[in-house]
C-alpha cells in the first residue's frame, strides 16, 4: 500500500507544480480608461500576494506562509504553494510612469485597475 500512497503523492506534487507553472487566469478588459485584469488567486490571503509594475510588465508573487498540521498526514498535495508571473500589459507604459490605481482581493479573485496614460494629440493648424 506504501507504493501506490508514494505514486498518488508524487503525482499530486507533480500537478501541483503544473498549476503553478500555468496558474494564475486571468481576464483583461481594456477601455479609454484603464485596464481591468482580473485574476484567480484562491488559497491565498492578500498579505501572502505582491504586485509589481515595470514598464509594461506586471509581476505577480505569492506564497503560503501557513503549513500543514503535523498531527496529519499529507496523501496529494495539488494546490500551488506560490505564484511567480510575469505578464506583459496590451499596452505601453514607461519606466517610472507605473500605477496601480487599486488592487482589491476578495474570495480568491484579485482585481487590478491600471490607469492608462494619455498621450498627447498633434493638432494640425489649418
Amino acid at each position: 500500500m506504501g507504493l501506490v500512497k508514494d505514486v498518488i503523492k508524487e503525482i499530486g506534487n507533480k500537478s501541483r507544480e503544473f498549476y503553478e507553472f500555468v496558474l494564475p487566469p486571468m481576464d483583461m478588459y481594456l477601455n479609454d480608461d484603464n485596464l481591468k485584469i482580473i485574476i484567480d488567486i484562491p488559497g491565498f490571503t492578500k498579505n501572502e500576494i505582491a504586485l509589481s509594475l515595470c514598464g509594461d510588465v506586471l509581476s505577480i508573487n505569492a506564497k503560503k506562509t501557513a503549513g500543514e498540521k503535523e498531527s496529519e498526514s499529507l496523501i496529494t498535495n495539488q494546490r500551488p504553494n506560490v505564484i511567480d508571473k510575469k505578464i506583459r500589459l496590451p499596452m505601453e507604459i514607461k519606466q517610472g510612469e507605473e500605477k496601480i490605481e487599486s488592487a482589491k482581493y476578495e474570495n480568491g479573485i484579485l482585481t487590478l485597475i491600471i490607469p492608462v496614460i494619455k498621450k498627447g494629440k498633434n493638432i494640425s493648424i489649418e
